[in-house]
């Protein structure tokens, strides 16, 4: 597994700086809340005190699970490639939100189990036909985990040479709330029942279900590796759409962009990136806390205040474009409110 040697911390030194700007603003110190500490981690990233978003980028990831095959999902597997379809046809919700903002949209197959090789506008990036049954063995191979990796950190890379320097992620994989929860749970720390919830919509009796298969993919686990490393952890259990967001992410990071995250699937992502590099989670802004079960949890791990409590769980980065209005108005502050020396206004706090 490559090393990621150029992740490094934004440079602190730039915050008296920013906050001197800031402060100056024609407001009352501290009175735009949140707006202010956004802008902050912002101006931190880029080390200006003149940020900007440019070119934003949505790149959604699509791949099928093993585990589905034991009746975790609501949703049955065909979703999966038919949604992907969809996203080509500028009918999904991720479409709708990605005119709205701006966002150019990038759909990547990373293993989906269908032919979708006549719609140009999927990449092709497939491992294989969806991941293998991690109740029973590895989900992936380390040359599959290396080929996501690779290709998610390929397509920011593409990106970034476009002038891109905002960017978030997207899954379209049914059971993909499965690998989330076990990864939640073992990252974490956190009690395996409070990980995990209804997904795309199971009932009381289908969560038992789940949490009975996850349990016992769990215990084989442990059963084969005594002391499993954050990479075996990722390739037993995660989704090839996954593991190239992690990669993706990872990359971004590298080339100190922003990067917006969505919600409980792409949260469960960055808390395995963090993992493997903590230097990754400033580079983060959580767009939003879910509706399902334990994402509040979750982003807790991290530290992570989200900007929108809006009951979403639609997935495809659906919360993470919500929230980048949000980024846009904190950069308008910093860059476009008059100081109190500029303004002419008697500085009153």
């Amino acid at each position: 597994m490559k090393a990621y040697p150029n992740i490094t911390a934004p440079d602190e030194r730039m915050r008296p700086l920013v906050q001197e700007k800031i402060d100056g603003l024609n407001k009352p110190k501290g009175s735009l809340g949140r707006l202010e500490e956004l802008a902050m981690q912002i101006c931190l990233i880029q080390q200006t005190t003149e940020p900007a978003l440019n070119h934003p980028c949505h790149i959604l990831f699509g791949a099928d699970h093993g585990i589905e095959r034991e009746g975790v999902s609501v949703s049955p597997r065909e979703v999966t490639w038919q949604q992907m379809i969809n996203f080509t046809k500028g009918g999904g919700g991720v479409n709708m939100f990605c005119r709205q903002h701006g966002f150019r949209l990038v759909l990547a197959d990373m293993g989906v189990d269908h032919d979708l090789s006549a719609w140009p506008d999927i990449r092709n990036r497939k491992t294989a036909a969806g991941t293998r049954n991690f109740l029973y063995e590895a989900a992936m191979s380390r040359n599959e985990m290396e080929h996501c990796m690779q290709a998610g950190a390929a397509l920011v890379d593409e990106q970034h040479g476009q002038g891109c320097n905002v960017i978030c992620f997207g899954e379209m994989g049914i059971g993909n709330t499965s690998p989330s929860s076990v990864w939640m749970h073992l990252f974490g720390n956190i009690p395996l029942p409070e990980c995990i919830g209804a997904g795309a919509g199971l009932d009381n009796d289908g969560i038992s279900r789940k949490k009975n298969i996850l349990n016992r993919a769990i215990e084989n686990f442990h059963a084969c590796h005594t002391d499993a490393d954050t990479e075996e952890i990722i390739r037993w259990f995660g989704g090839f759409e996954m593991v190239a967001a992690i990669g993706g992410m990872l990359r971004a990071a590298e080339h100190r962009m922003i990067i917006l995250v969505d919600g409980f699937i792409m949260s469960a992502c960055m808390l395995a990136a963090s993992r493997l590099c903590p230097e990754v989670l400033p580079y983060a802004v959580f767009g939003h806390a879910g509706d399902e079960t334990g994402h509040r949890r979750l982003l807790e791990t991290m530290n992570a205040r989200p900007l929108l409590h809006l009951n979403l769980r639609l997935g495809e980065g659906t919360g993470a474009l919500c929230a980048y209005p949000l980024l846009q108005s904190a950069v308008n502050m910093v860059c476009e409110m008059n100081s109190f020396t500029g303004s002419g206004i008697t500085r009153y706090f």
